[in-house]
């Protein structure tokens, strides 16, 4: 597992030597963590978060219209929706997507 991890790095080192978040088309980071997930807008230029979200600000999935999602997708799902309003908010309009190593 450890050999797992140390290439996810190495992809991951090498993503962001390409990848550069600016105020105009941010850099959206998604974090999967064992309590939930995480998504951020980062200026990389300026180096701060624009937005940040976290799936326990959510609550729950279930009184949102989320479709026939269920589960982790539809907290996934409403976590998307959350994070492009408050985008829409600040007019920012496209992001660069930052995958971390990971697959999607």
């Amino acid at each position: 597992m450890r050999i797992k991890v140390q290439q996810r790095y190495r992809r991951h080192r090498r993503i962001r030597q390409t990848i550069r978040g600016t105020a105009a088309r941010p850099r959206l980071h998604v974090s999967r963590g064992l309590r939930g997930l995480y998504v951020q807008l980062i200026d990389d230029e300026n180096g701060h978060t624009m937005l940040a979200v976290h799936s326990k600000q959510l609550g729950s999935a279930k009184g949102a219209d989320v479709g026939d999602r269920v589960g982790k997708v539809a907290i996934a799902y409403s976590l998307g929706r959350v994070i492009a309003a408050a985008a829409k908010k600040q007019k920012i309009e496209t992001v660069v997507f930052d995958r971390s190593g990971h697959r999607y």
